[in-house]
């Protein structure tokens, strides 16, 4: 018994240590030095490798069920170019089906259904781009009356990121290099880096007009250009 009343009285003069305090926090460490803040922008520019086009097909008829007939004849007739072409099926893709009424409003009378109107349109990825304006020709000529594009992209742009990212970086040394010496000082470290954002441009699609097809109509052409990708970096520097 006197052994066990010693042993308690030595665990109640043991303090007892807050959980908080049983946890390393994170060590930051002081800027000794001036702090200098620096904003870097990094740049790379590739061809794009992929162009992508809204190709579909809209009809009209008296009733529903003409219009959407109408309407699967001729898109199935734009599908199968497209394939023809080399297009594969994870490369198209439906992007919106329509029926809507159309109506005459004479005056002072009800409202009066004339029409219905059908639209089918697919999203299509085309990875030779130089070739594209040939398979649009042919969409055309299938009976495909609603074009809009291209958008030209990159498809895996990480590697362009990665680049932009690179000369960010070295564009921030350079540049606090350049105030540690006006100011008679030296970079010592670098405390932080982060990634602020930036732009991956895409540009407007290109119209197509729509022309009436005939054997003397010149081939579309549809040039990828050129595309830059751009990254922007806080950094914090600390010179002495």
């Amino acid at each position: 018994m006197k052994a066990i009343l010693t042993a308690l009285l030595i665990s109640a003069a043991i303090p007892l240590v807050p959980a908080a305090a049983q946890t390393t926090g994170q060590v930051t460490q002081a800027i000794t030095g001036t702090r200098l803040d620096i904003s870097a922008t990094g740049e790379a520019t590739r061809v794009p490798n992929l162009a992508v086009i809204s190709a579909g097909v809209l009809t009209r008829a008296t009733t529903a069920s003409a219009a959407l007939q109408e309407n699967s004849t001729r898109m199935d007739r734009v599908i199968a170019a497209l394939k023809r072409a080399g297009i594969e099926d994870r490369d198209i893709q439906t992007s919106s089906i329509s029926l809507n009424p159309e109506y005459r409003y004479p005056d002072n009378q009800s409202p009066q259904l004339v029409a219905y109107t059908a639209s089918n349109q697919v999203t299509v990825r085309f990875r030779d781009i130089r070739n594209s304006g040939k398979v649009l020709d042919a969409l055309v000529a299938e009976g495909a009356n609603q074009i809009n594009g291209p958008t030209m992209t990159i498809e895996r742009p990480e590697t362009a990121l990665d680049e932009a990212r690179s000369k960010a970086i070295a564009n921030g040394r350079a540049r606090a290099d350049l105030y540690a010496r006006a100011l008679g000082m030296r970079v010592v470290r670098v405390v932080s880096v982060s990634e602020t954002g930036g732009s991956y441009p895409v540009p407007p699609p290109m119209p197509y007009a729509e022309r009436a097809m005939a054997a003397s109509a010149p081939s579309t052409k549809i040039e990828p250009g050129e595309q830059k990708l751009e990254v922007n970096l806080s950094m914090v520097f600390e010179l002495q």
